[in-house]
């Protein structure tokens, strides 16, 4: 599926009366596509003309989404939304699920993994998790300043 098409489904309600620019975009859930969910990313928001640090940093979210996504499900395919709206910029990345509870934010010691909730939670101004509506899988989200 190309990146930014329509048939990519909507992860988030769209509140009425609000200008959105979303974008959307589907890839193979293996740990060779997670550059690949970076640059589609990072891409994206520069056309917007989003400022290079919120670039950078909702590039890293959408990585660290994508991995847990690929790591800790048995998901086939993932898809990722950015949404711009009202001087938010919001991340979205859904799975196909089959795991019995969402992600969990762990106190990290020494482990080489591990952390990659604890950096959403640090770089964005808000998270979260819901499990999604059209069949099994759970959609993980991250809210920063735009």
């Amino acid at each position: 599926m190309a990146p930014g098409t329509a048939l990519v489904p909507q992860l988030m309600d769209r509140c009425r009366g609000t200008a959105v620019r979303r974008y959307g975009f589907e890839l193979p859930a293996r740990a060779e596509f997670v550059s690949s969910a970076r640059h589609l990313t990072g891409q994206q928001l520069a056309r917007w003309g989003v400022d290079e640090d919120t670039c950078d940093t909702a590039a890293l979210i959408v990585s660290e989404l994508f991995t847990n996504a690929v790591l800790h499900t048995a998901s086939e395919q993932v898809v990722c939304e950015l949404r711009d709206s009202d001087g938010r910029l919001r991340v979205a990345v859904k799975d196909q699920g089959l795991e019995p509870t969402g992600p969990r934010l762990r106190q990290a010691g020494d482990e080489e993994h591990g952390r990659g909730l604890q950096l959403v939670d640090t770089l964005s101004s808000f998270w979260g998790t819901r499990d999604a509506t059209d069949g099994p899988g759970r959609i993980v989200w991250a809210e920063l300043p735009c």
